[in-house]
C-alpha cells in the first residue's frame, strides 16, 4: 500500500502515519515529477481547504495516474467538511480514475484567520480523533467501499466557493484568503524574525526566501494558504492581517523535522 499525503501542521501526516503503508509526500512527488503510482491500495491524505481539496493537491491529482484495485482518500478538517467528496470525484472523473472510499476525520482547526488555536486545542478531546481514526483504518484494511454523503446544499455551497476562488485576484478576497499575488500586503513579518529559515524549510512550494545576514524573509507568489510558515515560526514572527491572535498549532504527534522532510 502507498499513502500519499500533504501536511502543514502535522494533522494529515499523523493520519497518514497511522494508516501506514509506504508514505509518499505529495510535495516531494511534485518536485521529483512523479505522477504515476502502482500498488494494490493507494491512498491520499490531506487537509480541507475552502470546503474542498487544496489547490496544490488538486493540481497534483489532476496530473496523477493510479494503477490500483482500491483508491481511497481521507481529509482532515476542523468544523465543516464542505463538499470534499464531490470535489474529489469531479477531479477523478476528469483525470480518468475513480475512488473506492472517501472519508474525513475531524481534528484541531488550524485556520488562523478564523480560529483561536488555544481554544481549538482545548476542544480536541471532544472530537475523539483516535476513535474515528481507528474506524477509518479498519475500513481501509477491509477494502470497504464507501463515500461521504453530502447534501445538495453542501455541493451548491462548494460550487459557489469554487467560483469565488477562481475569480481574478482582488483586495477584498485577499483580506480573508491568502493566494499568491499580493501576498506581501496580507502577510507581514515583525521584528522578532531571526532569519532562522524554518519558514522556508516547511513551505511546500518554496515560496519563501531567507536573507540570514539581514534577518529578513521575502515572500513570492506561489502561496496557497497552508500557513505552515505561520504555525512553525519559532519566534512567532509571521502574521496574517486579520488573524484572531498570535496563537499557533502543531500536531503533538509530529516533530518539526518530519514537516521539513515532508515539504522539502
Amino acid at each position: 500500500m502507498k499513502t500519499l499525503y500533504f501536511t502543514a501542521t502535522g494533522n494529515s501526516l499523523h493520519i497518514a502515519k497511522s494508516i501506514g503503508g509506504e508514505l509518499l509526500s505529495i510535495p516531494q512527488m511534485v518536485k521529483e515529477g512523479a505522477y504515476e503510482f502502482t500498488d494494490e491500495k493507494i491512498g491520499i491524505v490531506f487537509p480541507l481547504h475552502a470546503w474542498g481539496v487544496p489547490s496544490y493537491v488538486a493540481d497534483f491529482l489532476k496530473r496523477a495516474r493510479f494503477d490500483c484495485e482500491y483508491l481511497f482518500a481521507v481529509t482532515t478538517y476542523g468544523v465543516y467538511s464542505g463538499a470534499v467528496a464531490k470535489h474529489l470525484t469531479d477531479i477523478a472523473d476528469e483525470a480518468g480514475y475513480s475512488f473506492s472510499y472517501i472519508n474525513r476525520i475531524k481534528m484541531v482547526d488550524n485556520y488562523v484567520p478564523t480560529f483561536d488555536m488555544k481554544k481549538e486545542v482545548e476542544k480536541e478531546a471532544k472530537k475523539e480523533i483516535e476513535k474515528h481514526l481507528e474506524a477509518v483504518k479498519s475500513d481501509i484494511e477491509t477494502s470497504k467501499k464507501w463515500m461521504l454523503n453530502e447534501s445538495f446544499i453542501q455541493k451548491k455551497a462548494f460550487d459557489f466557493m469554487s467560483r469565488r476562488e477562481n475569480k481574478p485576484f482582488s483586495k477584498k478576497r485577499l483580506k480573508v484568503h491568502v493566494y499568491g499575488e499580493g501576498i506581501e500586503n496580507y502577510i507581514y513579518v515583525d521584528d522578532t524574525c531571526t532569519g532562522c529559515g524554518v519558514c522556508a524549510s516547511v513551505c511546500p512550494v518554496d515560496n519563501i526566501e531567507v536573507d540570514k545576514d539581514n534577518r529578513k524573509i521575502a515572500l513570492n507568489d506561489k502561496c496557497f494558504s497552508c500557513f505552515a510558515c505561520l504555525h512553525h515560526c519559532p519566534s512567532n514572527a509571521i502574521h496574517i492581517k486579520g488573524e484572531v491572535n498570535g496563537n499557533r498549532y502543531i500536531n503533538r504527534h509530529i516533530e518539526l523535522k518530519e514537516i521539513i522532510d515532508a515539504n522539502k
